[in-house]
């Protein structure tokens, strides 16, 4: 990336409150010493050194350049293996503020130039993205862990595509049992022998219920998931 003109102070010491959330004290340490940049601040709370240094660089250097090089060494995503929502809620909070001055953190770990946002509801909402949308809804946790990267990307296609092949997984999880499509569901939600059942099964209603329920199932493998396996998907392959 060429040379950033300097940041605001305003925006410096919300950056780096969010990069004092992002790793313990010694972490701090660590990359500031990685990035050749020396904490003289004096300061014991986190963002107030990573601010203090901040400034610093910026009056030394006339440029972003050196605060950028550190969040991309300190926010790397190999940082946050086993932590994904993490990672996710670090990049998003510093792309709100990013995203006010035309740039952008993305999930590779670089900055990209984007179209500067004009106000904070409108970097909010391309921070956040299509995660705002489903929070209200009371989204199922599970339907974030298999189709995640997809949403975040506002990708619909492979959401459903993986939302889909996430429910199936999820009923071989709970029922141990191998299979898909069709048979599995005939064999886990059997009225006679249910391995994992919609409601108690005591009366017709009841019964009747736990049918219908099997067959959204069924329909779910034969109307979304295998066509978008077996056509769209394979002719793109």
């Amino acid at each position: 990336m060429s040379t950033h003109p300097p940041f605001d102070p305003g925006p410096i010491e919300a950056i780096a409150k969010v990069l004092g959330e992002a790793g313990s004290g010694s972490d701090i340490s660590r990359y500031f010493q990685a990035n050749r940049l020396i904490d003289d601040s004096g300061e014991s709370t986190k963002w107030r050194r990573i601010n203090s240094v901040f400034l610093k660089s910026q009056s030394a250097t006339k440029s972003a350049n050196q605060i950028l090089a550190f969040i991309m060494s300190y926010l790397v995503p190999t940082r946050f293996v086993g932590k994904r929502d993490d990672f996710e809620h670090h990049r998003s909070e510093l792309n709100t503020i990013l995203i006010l001055h035309g740039l952008e953190y993305g999930k590779d770990g670089q900055f990209r130039y984007t179209a500067q946002a004009k106000t904070l509801d409108e970097a909010e909402a391309r921070a956040q993205g299509i995660r705002n949308k489903l929070a209200p809804r009371n989204t199922h946790h599970e339907v974030y862990r298999y189709c995640k990267p997809e949403l975040m990307q506002e990708n619909y296609f492979h959401a459903v595509f993986e939302a889909s092949k996430g429910l199936f997984q999820r009923i071989r999880d709970l029922s141990n049992i191998e299979g898909d499509g069709a048979n599995l569901i005939d064999r886990v939600f059997s009225v006679e022998k249910p391995l994992l059942a919609f409601n108690t099964l005591q009366t017709e209603t009841e019964k009747s219920e736990h049918k219908g329920f099997a067959q959204l199932l069924k329909g779910c493998a034969a109307a979304i998931r295998n066509p978008l396996a077996h056509g769209v998907i394979g002719k793109q392959e």
